[in-house]
């Protein structure tokens, strides 16, 4: 297996999709790892028992079937290790929770994801743990809001619902020379579009319910880190006693086989319905990072290898107290699109995004902003749903 693994290093990304976690001859040539379920790992005596000394000791520590996806994780993020969490959000909240006390400063991305900002803003504040928002445009010039007791970075580009890039690398060069940890949530790109561990990220966030999973039925988070903090994040989620299920990481191997197929009809099919939706009157922004007008298109264009199927776009709407009367309209007409939240699997879905706890990097006022994931169904039938949307929110 092991010349098949250097093949692999320079292979395309699909032949390493197709590859990558497993060596099927580990199991008498079954294709896919078994499903191990288990809680008590037994020791052959009382030595090996006291010291650890076996690969496998308790279910919580993980098993052939959960190391077998956090081995093609690695191999996608370039990582020295990851671990497994049941949800995406417990993929934020577990390497916070392990790399910030009592007293400590961190600084968050104003665009970050509504349950991190409830999490920072609750749990983390009962904790002792101040945390400021930073405008996601900021760049180097975070610099100024760095303290001697300021610990952790946090970014997500782009930015959920209106989808502002950052400067990841810019951020990690200041927060490294601060002696900070960089966390980044790369949901959107998934490491095909983008390996944040390339561009200083120390900690990096994926939410496998959305493009790994590609089927809207499995929940589970992956964390994964670099060398450096690889020995403490596993020791933060060893102490939490927070895992993934053996069932749910088969099921997210499985469509990590065909996530990059996936992917790029994802990546296509939305710039295609996104860039008709420019040419529209009754929108008047569109909020995609790989549109050449939007504003910090530059740096997608720069880091960047795709896009992913989610963006939004700003409904026009004469005055502020039509906007909530018109997206609801909006989405009531459309017959398609679901209406529902997450992302990532094979349907498309639409929703009325809520900016009202934004600090530092406004909402749009042109009008609400509605933000639509792009799944896997023809684009022309999709056109055809939003245009029955626009319909209805034109009598709202």
């Amino acid at each position: 297996m092991k010349d098949k693994d250097s093949l692999l290093q320079n292979a395309g990304i699909n032949t390493r999709l197709t590859h990558i976690g497993n060596d099927p001859f580990d199991y008498h040539g079954f294709v896919n790892p078994p499903v191990v379920h288990a809680s008590t790992v037994l020791f052959p005596n009382a030595r090996t028992m006291e010291t650890h000394a076996q690969k496998y000791t308790y279910g919580t520590r993980g098993t052939p079937t959960t190391d077998a996806l956090c081995e093609a994780i690695d191999a996608l993020e370039g990582s020295a290790g990851t671990i497994l969490v049941p949800s995406g959000l417990a993929a934020v909240t577990i390497p916070f929770l392990g790399f910030v006390a009592a007293g400590d400063h961190a600084l968050v991305v104003d665009s970050v994801y509504g349950p991190t900002r409830h999490f920072c803003d609750t749990m983390l504040k009962r904790l002792g743990v101040e945390v400021e928002y930073y405008d996601p445009a900021i760049g180097a010039g975070i610099e100024t809001l760095f303290r001697p007791n300021t610990k952790l970075v946090h970014t997500e580009a782009p930015g959920s619902n209106t989808f502002e890039m950052q400067d990841i690398p810019a951020i990690s060069a200041v927060a490294h020379r601060h002696g900070a940890v960089v966390m980044m949530d790369n949901t959107w790109a998934t490491p095909l579009y983008f390996r944040p561990l390339d561009y200083g990220v120390d900690i990096s966030i994926h939410a496998s319910t959305k493009y790994p999973s590609g089927h809207s039925d499995i929940l589970l988070g992956t964390v994964s880190a670099n060398a450096e903090y690889w020995p403490r994040l596993k020791e933060a989620n060893g102490v939490l006693g927070i895992c993934g299920a053996p069932d749910d990481a088969y099921q997210i191997l499985r469509g990590l086989r065909t996530m990059g197929l996936r992917l790029e009809r994802h990546y296509e099919s939305a710039l295609e319905i996104a860039e008709w939706l420019e040419g529209r009157e009754d929108v008047a922004r569109v909020l995609h990072p790989a549109l050449p007008s939007f504003p910090s298109h530059a740096i997608w264009k720069r880091d960047f290898k795709g896009a992913s199927g989610i963006f939004s776009f700003v409904l026009a709407a004469d005055h502020p107290e039509k906007f909530k009367a018109k997206a609801h309209a909006f989405l009531d007409a459309l017959r398609i699109f679901g209406l529902g939240y997450s992302w990532g699997g094979f349907e498309s879905l639409a929703l009325h995004a809520n900016l009202n706890d934004r600090k530092v990097a406004k909402a749009p006022t042109e009008g609400p902003v509605i933000r639509l994931q792009i799944g896997i169904e023809d684009v022309a039938d999709l056109k055809a749903d939003i245009e029955r949307g626009f319909a209805a929110a034109s009598l709202a």
